[in-house]
């Protein structure tokens, strides 16, 4: 009998032990993971950015409003180098300004900028998960200004942790919460990281 109370005794007190443990290492594995994906989406909106400023480098205005469109431009486009000989902000400079104009590759941009373009448009940690891409034009101070907005939910690439009972170990963590750059309404292309 006294074997057997022990042995009892010793399941609960290894199943204390693993419920101690687990609530130790739950919010650790959490934040550890909420950070490194939280950055590898970060990094890839970083890119998807730049890349829609080379897309506007390329066309003169605007901004891409689908991946596809964005990857034709990039892969296929070229921008406009201006050189200017001479000054003409020199108020004294009496010869001719001259504007010579030479075009370069934007996939050389792109790759010179490590855009990864095939998986540009993924989320990281997603199963082909792409992100949300938005663009138009807006007034803006009385003035037509080009917008662009670029999107996705934490549930989308958060995995086993995209439930709402993770929030209890971050209370400014929410899976329904966008990360994005840029405005709809503003011509900004700030992320909401930042």
């Amino acid at each position: 009998m006294r074997t057997v109370i022990n042995l009892v005794l010793a399941a609960i007190a290894a199943a204390l032990i693993w419920v101690l443990v687990s609530s130790i290492s739950e919010p650790i594995a959490f934040g550890d993971e909420l950070n490194r994906r939280q950055d590898a989406v970060i990094n890839r909106l970083k890119e998807v950015r730049t890349a829609q400023q080379l897309f506007r480098d390329v066309t003169g205005d605007g901004f891409a409003n689908s991946f596809d469109t964005l990857d034709q431009v990039l892969r296929n486009g070229k921008i406009p180098i201006v050189s200017v000989f001479g000054d003409p902000d020199d108020p004294n400079f009496d010869g001719v300004i001259r504007y010579d104009t030479i075009f370069r590759s934007a996939l050389d941009s792109a790759m010179s900028l490590n855009l990864p373009l095939d998986s540009l448009r993924y989320v990281p940690y997603t199963d082909g998960v792409q992100f949300d891409i938005t663009a138009d034009t807006t007034t803006y101070q009385s003035t037509l200004v080009n917008v662009v907005e670029v999107s996705t939910n934490y549930k989308h690439f958060m995995g086993p942790f995209a439930h709402p009972r993770f929030s209890r170990y971050d209370n400014t963590y929410d899976p329904t919460k966008t990360i994005k750059f840029g405005n709809m309404s503003t011509p900004s292309l700030a992320g909401n990281w930042e």
